[in-house]
Formats: C-alpha cells, sequence, structure tokens
C-alpha cells in the first residue's frame, strides 16, 4: 500500500499548528529552562514527546473514544490534571526566585534530577484531557478509517519527534544567556507569574468538558 502523503501532510500541519500555540506544556519548558537549566528543559521536552505517544496509542486502540465518552473517565482524568498543574502552580510560587548558576552555558541540571525533569514533562502532558480529546478529533477527521495500522504508526512517531524538537529549540532559546539573564533579573515576579500561569491552566482543565 502506497504512503499516504496527503493524509499525512495534513496531519502534521494541524498538529504543528497546535504545538507552537502556548500551553502547559511550553509554560513548564519555560520554567524549566530558567529555573534549572538547558539540560532539565531538554529532558522535559522529552518527556512531553514521550506522552505523545501514550496519547497516540491509546487513541489508536480505541481507548480515547472510551475516555470521551465516559463522563466518569474523563473527570477522573480532569481533576488528576488540574491537581498536578495547581500542585505545579503553587511550588512556584513558594520557590525562591531564580539565582543565576556560576556559567549561566553550563547544562547543568540545578538541582532537579534528569528523571525527575523528564517525568515533569511526561506528567504535564499525559495528564492533560485536552490531548485525549484533540488527538480524537485529529486522527477521527483527518486520518482514514482505512490507513494501515503502519502508516499510523508513522504518523504518532512523527509528531513525537516534531514534538522534540520545537520543544527543544525553546528549551535552547530560553537557556541563552541573554535571555535566561533577563529572567533572572524578574525575581519573585518569575515565579509569581509562572506560578499563577499553572493555576490558571488547572482551572482551566478542571472547567473542560468533552464534546
Amino acid at each position: 500500500m502506497a504512503f499516504p502523503w496527503l493524509e499525512f501532510l495534513g496531519l502534521m500541519l494541524a498538529f504543528g499548528i497546535n504545538v507552537i500555540i502556548p500551553g502547559a506544556d511550553f509554560a513548564m519548558v519555560l520554567r524549566q529552562s530558567i529555573a534549572h537549566g538547558r539540560r532539565a528543559a531538554l529532558m522535559t521536552s522529552a518527556g512531553i514527546a514521550t506522552a505523545i505517544l501514550v496519547h497516540g496509542a491509546y487513541t489508536l486502540l480505541g481507548v480515547g473514544v472510551i475516555v470521551a465518552q465516559s463522563i466518569l473517565l474523563f473527570d477522573i482524568l480532569k481533576w488528576l490534571g488540574a491537581a498536578y498543574l495547581l500542585w505545579l502552580g503553587i511550588s512556584a510560587l513558594r520557590s525562591p526566585p531564580p539565582q543565576p548558576p556560576k556559567d549561566l552555558a553550563a547544562g547543568a541540571t540545578g538541582g532537579i534530577s534528569d528523571w525527575g525533569a523528564f517525568g515533569m514533562g511526561f506528567l504535564t502532558n499525559l495528564l492533560n484531557p485536552k490531548a485525549v480529546l484533540f488527538f480524537l478529533a485529529l486522527f477521527t477527521t483527518l486520518v482514514s478509517a482505512g490507513t494501515a495500522l503502519g502508516h499510523k504508526v508513522v504518523y504518532l512517531g512523527t509528531m513525537s519527534l516534531m514534538l522534540l524538537v520545537w520543544f527543544s529549540l525553546v528549551s535552547v532559546f530560553f537557556t541563552t544567556p541573554a535571555i535566561r539573564q533577563g529572567f533572572f533579573r524578574l525575581g519573585r515576579w518569575f515565579n509569581r507569574v509562572t506560578g499563577a500561569t499553572f493555576i490558571l491552566l488547572a482551572i482551566r482543565v478542571a472547567v473542560a468538558r468533552p464534546s
């Protein structure tokens, strides 16, 4: 079976537009970049990209339809996601202002382990109920039911790679010495803004409803 290039390109275009719209993932990578440095931000980006594979996998298996149509399952995921974002927001508000390391260009994770950074990115994306609806909408409207499973796996791998590349670029940009130093000057205001952002995102998730 020939590879469905038109379907693939349409899906990637729709996904790519969604990726660059700032949301919880972007806020997480930004905070990791400033507070913990490039290595932590890159590991967080990898966690986000891995979570996308999970969303895609259960969408292909049909679990996404079940979650979207079950109010109970959707609410469980929604409240877990909202609670996690709320915890991130409160933690940010209570954290001391980020301090510049001796070497701004260093790749150290600033007190957070690689797996810790990876896990934060993974959970931020995985516990977002809107991701369930987004993947379900994408695959039901843009992917034919007759598309081979192998082609769908290629789609998911490409989407995960796109996400990794995008947030890696975001990580590199916000960890350049000049940009990062500018955020350090904000002091506690950086924590207040990012903390408030996570709390607002938690509220947004809490009021989400399956369509």
